[in-house]
C-alpha cells in the first residue's frame, strides 16, 4: 500500500479547483485563508513573489512552485512593491471548477490549484509540512514534474474535447510530483523532519504500510515491529520519534479517519462502517468516534459537506477480520 497515496485519496474531498491567469504587470492576487484546503501555485511565466502576513517572502522565477497545505493567507504579485490587489478571481467558486485562460502577451502566467481536504481531520502528514513549501525549478532533476506542468499549462489555455478529464488526471500528477520532491530526502531542499524522515525510514515505512493495507487487522505494537524487523521497543520508540505518535495512537486515527470518510461518501450502516476499520461492535466505534471527533457517528453523516464520491479501493474491499 502506497501511503503516500493513500492519505491523500483519504483526505480529499470532492474534485480540485484549477486556474489558469495570464497577467501584465503590475498586478498583485490575493488569496483568503482557507482552513482545510491544499493549495498549490506555479509561476510558468516571468518572476513573481509570494508574501505571508508574517513578511515571510519567496521569490519565484519561472516553473517554480509553491506547496499551501493548510491553504495559508497569502499573496502573490509580480514585484514586492506592487499594492495589494483583489482575492484570487474563481476563489470560493464551486468543487471542480476550471478556469481557462490566454493571452500571449501576458508578462506572467500563475496556474493555481486547491484541494478540498475532509473537514475535523488533519493527518500528520499535512500537519508536518511548513505552511508554505517553495519547490524550485529544475527540469533536468525533475523532469516528470516539469512535463506535467507544462502539459498542465497546455490544457488550460483553452478549451479542447476531453479536456476535464487530462485536467484532473494532470492536476494529481503534479500534486504527487510535487510532494514527491517535498518529501523524498534524496530531493527535497526545505529541512524539515517528521513525515518526511518517516516515509524514508525502511522500517517505519513497511509498519505504516501494513497499518494501510490492513487497518482493521488485529495490530500489536509486538507484531508491527515484526513487519518493521526490529524489536517491539526498538520499534516503538522509532516509529513514534519519526511519527510523532505511538503506533497503535496512530492505527487508531488512521482508523477513525477511514470511518469518517465512509460515512461521508457511503451510505452504509454504522455496524458496517465499524466492522470495514476494525471495531468488533457499533458501540465500541461510535463511543471511539465521539471522543475523536467531538460528536457521534450519525450525527458527524448528517453534517458532512456533500461531496462526490470518491474511489476508495482499500476501504470499499470485501470486509475485513474483526477487532476485539
Amino acid at each position: 500500500m502506497d501511503v503516500l497515496s493513500d492519505v491523500l485519496t483519504v483526505l480529499r474531498t470532492g474534485r480540485p479547483f484549477a486556474a489558469r491567469f495570464p497577467s501584465v504587470a503590475p498586478w498583485s492576487s490575493h488569496r483568503r485563508d482557507r482552513s482545510g484546503g491544499f493549495g498549490i501555485q506555479i509561476l510558468v511565466r516571468g518572476e513573481a513573489v509570494l508574501t505571508a502576513p508574517s513578511g515571510e517572502t519567496i521569490a519565484l522565477a519561472e516553473g517554480d512552485a509553491v506547496v499551501v497545505p493548510r491553504g495559508a493567507e497569502h499573496t502573490v504579485a509580480d514585484a514586492p512593491g506592487t499594492p495589494p490587489g483583489p482575492p484570487c478571481a474563481g476563489e470560493g467558486g464551486p468543487a471542480g471548477t476550471v478556469i481557462r485562460s490566454d493571452d500571449p502577451a501576458a508578462s506572467h502566467v500563475l496556474l493555481c490549484v486547491a484541494y478540498e481536504l475532509a473537514p475535523g481531520r488533519t493527518h500528520p502528514l499535512i500537519g508536518s509540512l511548513p505552511e508554505f513549501v517553495h519547490v524550485r525549478s529544475d527540469p533536468r532533476a525533475r523532469p516528470e514534474l516539469a512535463g506535467a506542468i507544462a502539459m498542465l499549462d497546455n490544457e488550460l489555455r483553452a478549451e479542447r474535447s476531453g479536456g476535464d478529464t487530462l485536467v484532473r488526471a494532470l492536476l494529481d500528477a503534479v500534486l504527487m510530483y510535487l510532494l514527491r520532491a517535498t518529501l523524498d530526502p534524496g530531493t527535497r531542499d526545505c529541512g524539515f523532519g517528521g513525515w518526511a524522515a518517516a516515509l524514508a525510514d525502511r522500517p517505519v515505512t513497511a509498519a505504516l504500510e501494513a497499518i494501510h493495507a490492513d487497518p482493521a487487522r488485529q495490530w500489536t505494537v509486538a507484531s508491527l515491529g515484526e513487519v518493521a524487523g526490529l524489536s517491539r521497543s526498538a520499534f516503538s520508540r522509532r516509529f513514534t520519534g519519526l511519527v510523532g505518535r505511538p503506533p497503535l495512537n496512530y492505527l487508531t486515527s488512521w482508523r477513525l479517519t477511514l470511518a469518517a470518510r465512509l460515512l461521508a461518501d457511503t451510505d452504509l450502516p454504522l455496524a458496517a462502517v465499524a466492522r470495514q476499520v476494525g471495531y468488533a461492535s457499533e458501540f465500541a466505534f461510535a463511543a471511539a468516534f465521539k471522543r475523536d471527533f467531538g460528536r457521534p457517528p450519525g450525527r458527524f453523516r448528517r453534517e458532512a459537506p456533500t461531496c462526490e464520491p470518491s474511489e476508495l479501493p482499500a476501504l470499499l474491499r470485501p470486509e475485513p477480520a474483526l477487532v476485539a
